[in-house]
């Protein structure tokens, strides 16, 4: 995965527009955790293009978005520009530097995986106030979950121009894997932990999912003609298969508190 943070930002513009939102119940069971208002102050650790920012946001808190992609960071700032409670870093969370003790929530939205688990944490946990929150959570895409035949397709279309990658997801993301994630901030004197899971459906025809499939770090890396030959059997398999694709998302959220 080294390297493969850096190729969302060249699909900046599709990223924003396939890439899903996250729940109504994930936030209420944050600010169940911790209270926040216009004298807070929060970090989040990989914005994108601002998936998870919107409802933070609007409780008042004050945001500083770190984001190493110059186009993610440009979109944000245009995004949110009606916000002056929001601000973004154009640089790596491991590089950026913070006061200690100050803040009362660090989240992150499918992106703390990129960060060194022996740097983010210890880091997070300098960065809050005593009784401050971190908020871990992510999307994990189950696609055609219910419907073998094009699930079937296209894991042969995988091994046929992916060698070596293994198949996924061959499962949904259980309550076992939230809770192996949650104890590790266990591991780096967090406390209070607790962890949920959410879920929802999306359906995309051919083209929108293989746009979708476009904004993915190893998708990205294959080399072009592979690709588009990739994509377009995707596509052809979906269309042979009823014209759609559904998607079973499972959302994982982890909350540690720090002492």
């Amino acid at each position: 995965m080294k390297g493969l943070e850096r190729t969302f930002d060249a699909v900046a513009t599709a990223y924003d527009k396939f890439r899903p939102t996250y729940p109504d119940p994930l936030y209420r069971k944050i600010f169940n955790y911790i209270s926040l208002n216009n004298s807070s102050r929060a970090v989040e650790v990989g914005i994108g293009s601002g998936q998870a920012t919107l409802p933070i946001l609007r409780t008042g808190c004050r945001v500083t978005a770190v984001e190493c992609g110059r186009d993610f960071s440009e979109i944000c700032r245009e995004k949110f520009k009606a916000f002056k409670n929001f601000s973004v870093l154009n640089c790596k969370f491991e590089d950026a530097a913070f006061e200690p003790g100050i803040f009362d929530l660090v989240y992150s939205a499918t992106a703390f995986h990129w960060v060194p688990e022996e740097v983010g944490y210890p880091k997070v946990l300098a960065m809050l106030k005593r009784g401050g929150a971190f908020a871990r959570f992510a999307n994990h895409p189950f696609p055609a979950r219910d419907n073998k035949p094009l699930f079937d397709d296209i894991q042969a279309i995988y091994t046929e121009f992916y060698p070596g990658r293994k198949s996924k997801p061959l499962s949904e993301f259980s309550m076992e894997q939230a809770e192996k994630v949650a104890k590790i901030a266990e591991n780096y004197g967090f406390s209070d932990i607790s962890c949920a899971l959410f879920h929802r459906t999306r359906t995309f025809s051919a083209g929108e999912y293989t746009s979708l499939l476009g904004t993915y770090s190893d998708h990205i890396a294959i080399d072009e003609p592979t690709r588009m030959k990739f994509f377009s059997e995707i596509g052809h398999a979906i269309n042979s298969h009823g014209g759609s694709i559904t998607v079973f998302d499972t959302i994982d959220l982890q909350l540690a508190r720090k002492q």
